[in-house]
């Protein structure tokens, strides 16, 4: 098997890409997951495929793999780097498109300084769509090697838990990240970011990723922090988040409305995967 990819990144996040849109996608997840390896293989943290859209309202479905193999929902460093190779493809001009992901449509528009805007849509923090199997609270309690953690949880298409830290370099996100994760109170797992809020227009933020591990960035993380804690009144509609691959700008008026997420897509290099 001889597959063409790019291999891509949005501020650390980093992608293979794949043009399914004249070849179905044929991969099992024990092939990603070689193919993910850092070590023997190309190495990333998502997979990511276009295809042609199942949704006739939107120009190209792109499907996104973990690195373990397992399939996610939504990835918006990931959609970033999907619009802007479908640019380059010539398959998508500038301006606003709708793309379609595995949670649904997506809007994307490519500004003139090369960044890209996702319209992530709304917030979802409805405990039976997150999925979270605890009642509806704005903060939920649990014990983690016998420390008391509070935390939001909100889906963008993925489920996500929030942790608010006084210092995020600090946070033992590594320690109590994959408990975190992989517990009981989230059916299909989640992905667990531990958030330092600066100022009401920044904040730091970490994230451990579900099926990956810890990222350089997380799109739909960075968008879960702001959500959760602008739901809690602790940051204005326009935040910058820092991540330790770079920064994203979320802007989010609030409930009944979409959140939006802008920031860059880069390309690394061309390459053959030989199997």
């Amino acid at each position: 098997m001889s597959l063409h990819f790019t291999k891509m990144h949005g501020i650390g996040n980093d992608f293979v890409v794949l043009d399914c849109r004249a070849r179905p996608f044929a991969l099992s997840a024990g092939q990603i997951a070689r193919m993910a390896d850092r070590h023997v293989g190309i190495g990333f943290d998502q997979l990511l495929t276009v295809e042609p859209a199942r949704d006739t309202s939107c120009l190209f479905y792109y499907g996104i793999y973990n690195a373990d193999g397992s399939i996610s929902g939504q990835c918006g460093n990931g959609v970033r780097c999907v619009a802007a190779w479908l640019r380059r493809a010539g398959a998508l001009g500038a301006g606003a498109a709708r793309l379609e992901s595995p949670s649904g449509p997506v809007g994307v528009e490519l500004l003139d300084d090369g960044r890209v805007r996702v319209d992530m849509g709304e917030p979802c923090f409805d405990p039976a769509r997150i999925p979270l199997a605890l009642p509806a609270a704005e903060t939920y309690a649990t014990v983690i090697d016998g420390e008391h953690i509070e935390f939001g949880a909100v889906s963008m298409g993925n489920p996500h838990a929030v942790i608010e830290a006084a210092d995020v370099t600090a946070a033992p996100l590594v320690a109590f990240g994959a408990t975190l994760s992989t517990s009981a109170l989230f059916p299909q797992s989640c992905n667990v970011g531990v958030v330092q809020i600066v100022d009401r227009a920044q904040v730091r933020l970490r994230v451990r990723e579900r099926g990956v591990g810890e990222t350089l960035a997380c799109g739909t993380g960075a968008c879960a922090a702001v959500a959760v804690l602008r739901r809690r009144g602790r940051l204005d509609e326009r935040v910058a988040v820092d991540l330790p691959g770079g920064r994203l700008q979320i802007h989010w008026h609030g409930p009944g409305h979409t959140l939006w997420m802008t920031g860059p897509a880069e390309f690394v290099y061309e390459g053959t995967w030989n199997e």
